[in-house]
């Protein structure tokens, strides 16, 4: 990953999960909602796919409530993208939900290997990458209840994600 303080450098982070329906759009929406009050924001580009998505498809509902009751943060107009050869050649980080989403991304883009991580592989060092505890489990078709959890756990790691990219 480019580390830089010009000021006309950016760096584009892709989140990304099975369907972009839950997790990375969740992501994605607390990072843009994180970088709204920072100096220099506008350098930091994010963005949300899935391994597994249909072009087009919603939040889920579950995920749209849970962010707009927790923090008032609204995605209700995401759309699904499937991560492309494109998406991941330009970008600068690549951060996944899961060891299995990370291991499949490494595979499929051999070149991009240094900067393919978990979410929370990347904002907790001391974690063994290889553990489940690596993982941030899928709510899909869960209760609402579990969305919640999840978007707690996910605004957890972006604080973390904000502290670590502190330098750019």
């Amino acid at each position: 990953m480019k580390e830089s303080n010009s000021l006309t450098d950016s760096l584009k982070i892709i989140f990304v999960c099975t369907g972009n329906t839950c997790r990375s759009c969740m992501a994605e929406g607390l990072m843009k909602e994180a970088l709204k009050d920072l100096k220099d924001s506008q350098r930091i580009i994010t963005a949300s796919r899935g391994i597994s998505a249909f072009d087009g498809e919603p939040a889920s509902g579950h995920s749209i409530k849970a962010l707009k009751t927790l923090w008032d943060i609204d995605i209700s107009s995401h759309q699904a993208k499937m991560l492309s050869d494109t998406d991941a050649e330009q970008a600068d980080l690549i951060l996944t939900m899961t060891r299995q989403h990370r291991d499949i991304i490494k595979r499929l883009c051999p070149r991009k290997k240094a900067q393919i991580f978990t979410l929370k592989e990347y904002v907790y060092p001391d974690l063994n990458p290889d553990s489940s505890a690596a993982d941030i489990s899928d709510p899909y078709g869960m209760p609402y209840g579990v969305y919640e959890a999840c978007a707690k756990e996910l605004q957890e790691c972006i604080k973390l994600l904000l502290n670590k990219l502190s330098f750019f």
